[in-house]
């Protein structure tokens, strides 16, 4: 039976177990640009265990970004920083990945932890968001400029242009952000896409920004090397984007020879309602594995190492990609395969094994 640390081979990859840091933002870049504060956060985790280590969502624009402090890959200079990071990652055992997203009509908005909340204002550094619709997220959301056609066509080059740039940058795996509410995820949903044109109405317009764009980065992205797309499954609303909807673009994917989908929800709205709690969404990655026949990857609130084995062991997920623990634990993979039975398979970094477990 396929466990927790049991190795996974995609493509030309072999990740050394089925764990993984889920993209989480620092908001912490200087002008989209990785600094020192990156390359501990990611670093530390590859140094802990776990086989697949996202970097953040990474902006294609400057005005894709979801804050002015949040990463990004839209010029060359960026590059650097980013590949620093990943030769650390492939020294340590972790296989790079990083997840290229545009936060549509919900860019240009403060950190969460900031006490001003919603669009940060031009005079602070803000930008006008963007969107399928000039629909805002939220009451202290601005209002987005609706895309033209030119608009779109522009961002989906942007796209390929920071796929280049990851492949300069050492990524081994490419991920496009599909999810959360932001650009790809709100034309999905009707309830932020109200278009009339091929870009709006049916479920084939709808998910074709993100059929178009997935196409043009795999064909660009070297074929020995995994392509994920992470996924909003359900926006939990009335109304809105459906599990259904989601299976149905899961297999349109897997035929642009997508390899894996990440399996979120909601974020497209702030009236949903969602029932929050342990593997609450694990069943979508379940689902979309059973019926669009492609490997997941599970999130959202798994945290117990019995719990991320079981998922595993009863098929549910390929992969765990952990995100708020792994803050608490930079070392939750080598801690978990003891708990699990399977301490073999992991261990530290030299220095750090001969001095926490001397015994192995």
């Amino acid at each position: 039976m396929t466990h927790l640390f049991e190795p996974l081979t995609i493509r030309g990859i072999t990740l050394r177990n089925r764990v993984g840091i889920s993209p989480m933002c620092m908001y912490s870049s200087v002008d989209g640009h990785a600094t020192d504060w990156h390359l501990i956060h990611l670093g530390s985790r590859a140094v802990g265990g776990a086989a697949l280590i996202f970097a953040e969502a990474t902006a294609v624009e400057d005005i894709g970004r979801i804050s002015p402090e949040d990463a990004g890959l839209w010029t060359d200079s960026q590059i650097e920083p980013l590949a620093r990071i990943t030769r650390f990652i492939d020294e340590y055992g972790g296989v790079p990945a990083i997840q290229l997203a545009h936060a549509g009509r919900k860019a240009s908005t403060y950190r969460p932890w900031e006490k001003e909340k919603g669009s940060v204002p031009k005079s602070k550094g803000g930008w006008q968001s963007v969107g399928p619709s000039a629909i805002p997220f939220d009451s202290d959301y601005d209002t987005p400029t609706e895309l033209s056609l030119s608009e779109i066509d522009r961002i989906k080059q942007s796209f390929l242009d920071a796929t280049k740039r990851s492949i300069k940058g050492g990524y081994k795996w490419l991920e496009l952000h599909a999810a959360h509410g932001y650009l790809c995820h709100s034309f999905h949903s009707p309830l932020s896409n109200q278009r009339k044109d091929k870009y709006g109405g049916s479920f084939e317009n709808r998910i074709r920004l993100t059929l178009e764009t997935a196409e043009a980065m795999r064909a660009i992205w070297p074929q020995e090397y995994p392509m994920s797309v992470r996924l909003s499954c359900t926006d939990w609303y009335e109304g809105g984007w459906t599990l259904d909807e989601s299976i149905e673009l899961a297999k349109k994917l897997k035929e642009l020879k997508i390899d894996v989908i990440d399996c979120s929800s909601g974020a497209g709205t702030p009236l949903a309602k969602i029932p929050v709690g342990a593997s609450y969404q694990v069943p979508f990655a379940e689902a979309i594995k059973k019926q669009a026949e492609i490997m997941t990857a599970a999130v959202g609130m798994i945290t117990e190492p019995m719990q991320a084995d079981s998922i595993i062991r009863m098929g549910q997920a390929d992969i765990i990609l952990l995100a708020r623990e792994s803050l608490r634990d930079p070392y939750w993979a080598v801690n978990a395969s003891r708990v699990v039975h399977q301490n073999d398979k992991i261990k530290l970094p030299d220095p750090y094994q001969y001095a926490a477990y001397p015994k192995g």
